[in-house]
């Protein structure tokens, strides 16, 4: 049961809101802010007063049918009315809990995502080419800005390993729970016996951090710069364009030759850097905090098998939900996406709301 002062300074302060946004004389910055803090609230407001209401309204028609004069047809109704108000009440309730769980401030930015091709050789690596095709795909139906930082091809066409920047609106809480290995089971084209193999790639979804986000020292990093090279050791460049940034406190390292320019390659290697060591410190206080909590569903172990996509089959199952689609054709098009991204969010929610009591 949730208190029933929150519930009442949630309305005294989508109030005071309300009075503050009508005043001319605030500064614009803290304006936008406060809208869309009244904004959220406002989603909510009719329920949070609905909630406080409800002891009244049935003391009310409790009162109403122990009325012994009360006509019997009027007792009826009232009745089905103190059921319905009952039933409201509890749903009133789970909407208002999942409104006042705490938010993942991460969850509005946008995301860096980084796939690699894992167990399974060049099959590996054209699957962690499907696997970023799909979410090109979904991106594009979502009309997202999917931007690449870097990619290495395999010699079957596919991807060793690919880092983009997606962005758009709430996408981390999207895609964060995309993070960890992707199983695929198919027969390969190089496969004569039409035997089914067993591969796998890496997802990592990190959300981009701005330098306000994260401070980082000019003294904590080492900068190398080298001579970008192509396929075979073939120098593919004449000037020691490529940047390899070693962050020394924790020893993450990122390299970057795709671009012809030393400044733009060091630019995007920050962009990822920044990521990362927001991403170790987000999963330091995560683990801190989740020492006595139980969760299916993570965000940070990409060592952990989250789903597996079966081509003979047809099916695609994510195995912290227990969640089988049979219609895998449709999820690599990014048409059944949204439902398992869906399934993912309530049972995280419901996590969440179980981690409460």
């Amino acid at each position: 049961m949730i208190p029933t002062k929150t519930v009442e300074e949630l309305i005294a302060k989508h109030s005071n809101l309300e009075k503050e946004l009508s005043t001319s004389d605030i500064d614009k910055k803290l304006f936008a802010e406060k809208s869309k803090e009244y904004s959220d609230i406002n989603e909510i407001i009719d329920i949070a007063k609905k909630y406080i209401s409800f002891e009244n309204d049935k003391k009310d028609l409790e009162k109403f049918l122990e009325d012994q004069s009360t006509d019997e047809e009027l007792k009826k109704m009232a009745e089905i009315e103190l059921t319905e108000l009952k039933t409201q009440y509890e749903t009133n309730e789970k909407i208002l809990k999942l409104f006042l769980l705490p938010k993942d401030e991460a969850d509005k930015k946008n995301a860096i995502i980084e796939i690699r091709a894992g167990t399974g050789g060049l099959e590996a690596s054209l699957f962690a080419s499907d696997l970023f095709k799909m979410y090109e795909k979904v991106s594009h139906k979502k009309k997202w800005s999917l931007e690449l930082i870097s990619i290495s091809r395999s010699d079957a066409g596919g991807l060793k390993e690919v880092i983009a920047s997606i962005k758009g609106t709430n996408i981390y809480s999207t895609l964060k729970y995309e993070s960890g290995v992707h199983r695929v089971q198919r027969v390969p084209d190089t496969e004569t016996q039409g035997r089914v193999h067993t591969s796998a790639a890496t997802v990592a979804v990190l959300p981009e951090v701005e330098e306000v986000d994260l401070k980082i020292n000019d003294s904590d990093l080492r900068i190398d710069v080298f001579r970008a090279g192509g396929p075979g050791g073939q120098s593919v460049n004449t000037t020691d364009s490529a940047v390899r940034i070693t962050h020394i406190p924790t020893g993450l390292s990122v390299s970057q030759q795709d671009e012809k320019s030393q400044h733009k390659n060091k630019a995007k290697g920050m962009k990822i850097l920044r990521a990362r060591l927001y991403e170790l410190e987000r999963s330091r206080i995560d683990q801190e905090r989740s020492k006595d909590r139980k969760t299916k569903i993570g965000t940070g172990d990409r060592s952990e098998r989250i789903r597996t996509y079966n081509f003979p089959q047809g099916r695609v199952t994510d195995h912290r939900i227990n969640l089988t689609l049979h219609k895998l054709d449709e999820f690599l098009e990014g048409e059944a996406f949204d439902e398992m991204i869906e399934s993912l969010t309530l049972q995280a929610q419901e996590e969440s709301l179980e981690n409460l009591k």
